[in-house]
């Protein structure tokens, strides 16, 4: 298996309002293909971790790696790319633009990356969601749909790129029971059918002991 992700004692201070160690010596490494949940109790550190594992985040001590390249001292713009490219998100709050069409809004990160013409995205877009069991919701609006299906059409907006890594800020955070488990279950199978390696952040416990594997966080530290 090859490694796509790797952290060397990662470690991150907030100075204000006073100063405080958030992360402390952080190392691990992902593979790829793999499902792994983040969890901790809130002011553990993990939504800070995700933040500097996607990039977005470059003020830390200590070495990010991503498909054997080292993210750490890289340009803002450089790293722009490398997450326009490499990284797909998915956060709680689903963030479509609610008057584009399901397609429209999947389109988006292709469109910005720049690499297709638009007949190959648009293709593209139908066949993520047709992954997604919403090929036939494509061309609703965003807001016409049920909140499940707008985190699914979220889902088929971070694989547009066919991203190396997709990250996870509490995919199922605003979702009931039901929506929660359609939602695992296509994430679980995206990396079992797909090989797409997923990194979530989830207060889920049901979520997280599904997933392959777990990091517990705790003050700043990996405890498990």
């Amino acid at each position: 298996m090859s490694i796509v992700l790797k952290t060397e004692n990662v470690g991150k201070i907030f100075y204000d309002p006073t100063e405080f160690q958030v992360l402390k010596n952080i190392s691990f490494e992902v593979q790829k293909g793999e499902f792994l949940s983040m969890i901790g109790k809130s002011g553990s550190g993990k939504s800070t971790l995700l933040y500097i594992l996607s990039t977005m985040d470059t003020n830390y001590s200590g070495e990010l790696w991503i498909d054997q390249q080292k993210m750490t001292g890289m340009s803002i713009d450089a790293l722009a790319e490398i997450r326009n490219e490499k990284i797909g998100f998915v956060f709680q709050f689903h963030y479509l633009l609610n008057e584009f069409s399901c397609l429209k809004n999947v389109m988006i990160p292709a469109l910005k990356l720049n690499k297709l013409n638009e007949k190959e995205i648009e293709e593209r877009a139908y066949q993520k969601l047709k992954i997604l069991g919403l090929e036939d919701q494509a061309l609703k609006p965003a807001n016409k749909l049920s909140g499940g299906q707008q985190q699914r059409v979220a889902i088929a907006r971070a694989l547009i790129n066919e991203p190396l890594i997709i990250m996870g800020d509490e995919p199922t955070g605003n979702l009931d029971s039901k929506n929660t488990n359609l939602v695992f279950d296509i994430l679980q199978d995206l990396t079992r059918s797909y090989g797409q390696t997923i990194i979530a952040v989830t207060h889920d416990n049901d979520f997280a002991r599904k997933s392959d594997r777990i990091i517990e966080m705790m003050d700043g530290e990996i405890i498990s």
